[in-house]
């Protein structure tokens, strides 16, 4: 009897530690290695399409400059960031294009919206011009 409140006890306890380790990290996006290093094959770029681009498929949720005030930001569970911030402009254009166009959770994949890989890049461009 002993032993069973010991190993009942013991599975709270274990139960707990992985759940506050869980929400504690919730929030953290961990992009595969191979996109990390990915370089922007049209960093120099300065095509007005990415903007175009943004409009069309980023502004319902980030807002027109990024703040992550669109008309749908309130409905997500997803706390956005500011595009412009350091937190996302320290970011390889590798890691954004990852989050950007790969996504997860309530961040759609747009691979299929935006099947060009050069439109992907213009994109990327354009998110750097947010910086504050």
């Amino acid at each position: 009897m002993k032993n069973s409140k010991l190993l009942f006890a013991s599975l709270i306890v274990s139960g707990i530690i992985l759940m506050a380790m869980g929400f504690t990290n919730a929030d953290e996006w961990i992009v595969p290695a191979k996109y990390k290093t990915m370089e922007n094959p049209y960093a120099s770029s300065s095509d007005d399409y990415g903007s175009e681009l943004y409009e069309t498929h980023c502004t319902s949720c980030h807002g027109d400059e990024g703040y992550g005030d669109g008309k749908k930001a309130e409905t997500l569970e997803t706390s956005m960031r500011e595009l412009g911030s350091e937190e996302v402009q320290s970011q390889t254009d590798g890691e954004l294009y990852y989050k950007s166009v790969i996504g997860r959770d309530e961040m759609s994949n747009f691979e299929k919206k935006i099947s060009s890989v050069e439109d992907r890049w213009l994109l990327i461009n354009y998110l750097r011009t947010l910086a504050e």
